[in-house]
């Protein structure tokens, strides 16, 4: 995994202290990635390949014991771009699933800036893993009965995404008849509506990035990328976010849950205090707390 802090705003807000003020005197110390990063990694139990490049991976987090397990299905941010995060960003919150009893199924996938990423490969890419988990539950234990999702910041919104296939256009070049079905989906600082971002400078991933993400030339790009346009989902939707969140605008939370709760979805916002983007998956804090509670219902 690399972090290309010095070119990209998505890491530079997080790394990259506020110049001095009163307020700042006052602002509570946020996690940065290098908090996250630098501490010892954890090892999954096994690696799963879906396809023949190096991102198209998936990482088995196991649990002790005898299944079926019940299974999370994890995706890693990083404004969908492989050059700024890999599925390894996970780690320490899939261990830490590990250790409750659940099992974690962390998925890769080629971002915008890969051969082959954009659209549509991010999407199938991720589509192919999370279903390579239909094909595969039986030999590691796993319990395909209430699979959960979980995702963080450009995961986030992939993660729903997962939860919205069955409602893809049939005419998709991303539909598929069979997709997995997910119980819940959990979103931690997430960018759900692809058209809120690609119109707003002041997010953390910047807006040039959904253009490479949704495809350009298509009639509606974002017919079946873009979350809002897919409601309802017809599945229970949780979001977790920090207040401090220097990376995600909090009204993009705010805002998604008002069009999802007017479509009818069953959605919650969750909203911790003293929390930046990086507490949101860092295993100790109280942002992943509130994230696991959610995925154990």
């Amino acid at each position: 995994m690399t972090l290309r802090v010095l070119t990209l705003s998505f890491a530079l807000a997080a790394l990259l202290p506020a110049a001095p003020s009163c307020a700042a005197m006052t602002a509570p110390t946020l996690l940065t990635w290098a908090d996250l990063t630098r501490r010892p990694r954890p090892q999954p139990d096994a690696t799963l390949d879906y396809g023949e490049d190096r991102m198209q991976k998936v990482d088995l987090w196991l649990p002790r014991g005898e299944g079926p397990h019940r299974v999370v299905v994890m995706v890693h941010g990083g404004c969908w771009q492989t050059e700024i995060a890999d599925r390894r960003l996970m780690d320490w919150v899939a261990d830490d699933l590990r250790r409750s009893g659940v099992a974690v199924w962390n998925i890769d996938y080629r971002g915008v800036d890969r051969s082959g990423g954009g659209y549509p490969g991010t999407f199938a890419d991720v589509a192919a893993a999370a279903d390579l988990l239909t094909v595969s539950a039986q030999r590691y234990g796993l319990d395909l009965r209430h699979v959960a999702a979980v995702g963080h910041s450009a995961g986030g919104h992939l993660a729903l995404w997962l939860a919205a296939r069955p409602r893809l256009p049939v005419d998709s070049p991303l539909h598929t008849p069979r997709p997995l079905r997910l119980a819940r989906v959990v979103s931690l600082g997430g960018l759900p509506d692809l058209e809120a971002t690609a119109a707003s400078p002041d997010n953390g991933c910047g807006t040039d990035v959904v253009a490479k993400l949704v495809g350009t030339g298509r009639r509606d790009p974002y017919a079946d990328t873009s979350i809002p346009r897919l409601l309802p989902l017809g599945v229970p939707q949780a979001l977790v976010n920090g207040r401090e969140d220097r990376i995600i605008p909090y009204r993009m939370a705010t805002d998604y849950v008002a069009r999802a709760t007017a479509a009818g979805d069953p959605v919650t916002l969750t909203t911790v205090p003293l929390t930046g983007h990086v507490e949101l998956i860092a295993p100790e804090t109280a942002a992943w707390a509130a994230a696991k509670a959610l995925l154990a219902k």
